[in-house]
């Protein structure tokens, strides 16, 4: 069964994550908050699998460097994480990606912590993704490999750094099937064949809506951990998941999550409804 990782504002950690099955931990919530970073060190060891992230995803949209690896050893000590996803480079060469993990995964190995690798591309580079996906898949020292909601959209052409005025009801249909075409992708290539990719994926992020979920069902023997925000920050501002065919009818809530977010009022029952919702569709 998928272990999901249900990601939440700070104040709201301990009403929420004791349902995990795993845990995405920040790598820029560990270094500026420390409340964040101590709920996830006194969880220690014993809880579901947690997997220090290079918060890349925040990073690119905010157009700052990556996280160097060496530094995520440091802070996966601090929160007593399991795994460290090592440096990734959205929109760039796959192989600088690859160069990346080949250089500092033996440092990750021997400082106690699984191996997590995310393919990277250029814009429009399948064929280089795909290469970069084979190559972990056959690397005995990675352990997970996590597919982007950056990485699959920018190898199938998808321009990640649109403004959101500029996403059209075009661009978000060709978003929310891109993670399910590059697992199209690789079984049509034979890659899901190889024994080693069972349980071997993790889903990084979740598109527009929690039905993402459903549309990788047959695929869900290969997925590991998948994380997300969405259940808690939309059910936190009064959007519960529906019946719709991406189960949001208005679309994704755009706003960015603020993990200093703490409203007295906040409709939390709403945020409980929707994690049960993806709950019961990975059982």
């Amino acid at each position: 069964m998928i272990k999901f990782a249900h990601i939440a504002p700070t104040k709201y950690l301990q009403k929420f994550t004791w349902l995990n099955g795993a845990h995405l931990i920040l790598a820029h919530l560990v270094e500026s908050d420390q409340e964040y970073c101590n709920h996830y060190y006194h969880m220690g060891k014993a809880n579901a699998y947690k997997i220090m992230d290079n918060s890349a995803f925040e990073m690119f949209k905010q157009g700052k460097p990556m996280y160097d690896s060496a530094k995520l050893i440091d802070m996966a000590h601090r929160c007593k994480a399991h795994c460290i996803v090592m440096s990734d480079y959205p929109r760039e060469s796959w192989i600088k990606t690859m160069k990346s993990a080949v250089d500092t995964m033996d440092k990750i190995k021997e400082a106690g912590f699984d191996t997590f690798y995310v393919p990277q591309s250029e814009l429009g580079d399948l064929k280089g993704y795909m290469s970069s996906l084979n190559w972990a898949l056959n690397e005995q020292s990675i352990d997970v490999i996590g597919l982007s909601i950056l990485g699959c959209p920018i190898a199938l052409g998808i321009d990640e750094q649109m403004k959101a005025s500029e996403r059209n009801e075009a661009y978000k249909l060709q978003r929310f099937m891109s993670r399910w075409q590059i697992f199209n992708e690789m079984e049509r290539r034979g890659y899901l064949k190889n024994p080693r990719a069972l349980e071997r994926f993790h889903c990084l992020g979740m598109v527009d809506g929690p039905n993402e979920v459903e549309l990788l069902r047959p695929y869900h023997q290969f997925i590991k951990s998948w994380d997300s925000s969405s259940a808690i920050w939309h059910g936190l501002h009064g959007i519960r998941f529906d019946q719709s065919p991406t189960g949001l009818i208005n679309g994704k809530f755009e706003k960015e999550v603020d993990f200093s977010y703490n409203k007295e009022d906040a409709d939390t029952s709403a945020a409980l409804d929707n994690v049960n919702y993806i709950e019961r569709m990975i059982r």
